[in-house]
């Protein structure tokens, strides 16, 4: 059984999986402290989904499948707030969740499996091809990584879903699967 950690909770409409990179722009004070005490101690926050139809104190606002993530850089922006780039750790599960004084929600998390490294097969060759072409057209995604490897299936499945503009609810089911071959099958339905 995995060790429930107390980590602080970011919810957003974007999202972040393991191995992905994502550029937050940082202008509540509730999040500067965020990402103050999580790079003086080198800890992780969870980027996580809300459902958009549910007030945000309700405790079922916060959908409870996210991503652990890391702070890897961070800059000032044009306009004076701090951006700050996050890569994806692993998934987990927010079992409870409770707000700070200043708004800041925490949440109980424990760690899901990764997903085992599968290289690309012929039958969802079609996943990497079509990913490579957004890539193309979007650079600002691509540039993200210093490595892209399109031959594994678990990375492909993972930005995928990072990128497509699915129901939260199904994009929640998708972040919980067992593995990329399940998501992948789902994949295949929307792109080919």
């Amino acid at each position: 059984m995995e060790k429930v950690q107390r980590l602080p909770l970011f919810p957003l409409t974007a999202h972040v999986m393991p191995n992905g990179k994502l550029k937050l722009r940082i202008f509540e004070q509730r999040y500067t402290r965020l990402v103050k005490q999580c790079m003086a101690n080198q800890s992780e926050f969870v980027v996580c989904m809300f459902d958009p139809g549910i007030d945000k104190y309700d405790a079922d606002y916060i959908l409870p499948f996210g991503t652990a993530v890391t702070i890897v850089d961070f800059e000032m922006l044009n306009d004076g707030f701090l951006g700050i780039t996050v890569q994806g750790e692993r998934r987990v599960h927010i079992k409870h969740h409770e707000f700070e004084e200043d708004g800041l929600r925490i949440g109980d998390v424990e760690a899901l499996p990764l997903w085992q490294p599968t290289p690309i097969t012929d039958e969802v060759a079609v996943l990497k091809e079509r990913l490579e072409e957004i890539y193309g057209v979007y650079p600002e995604l691509g540039d993200l990584y210093d490595e892209k490897p399109f031959e594994q299936l678990d990375w492909v499945c993972q930005r995928w879903l990072e990128i497509l503009p699915l129901d939260v609810h199904t994009k929640q089911e998708l972040i919980k699967s067992q593995s990329s071959e399940q998501v992948a099958d789902y994949l295949l339905n929307l792109v080919t």
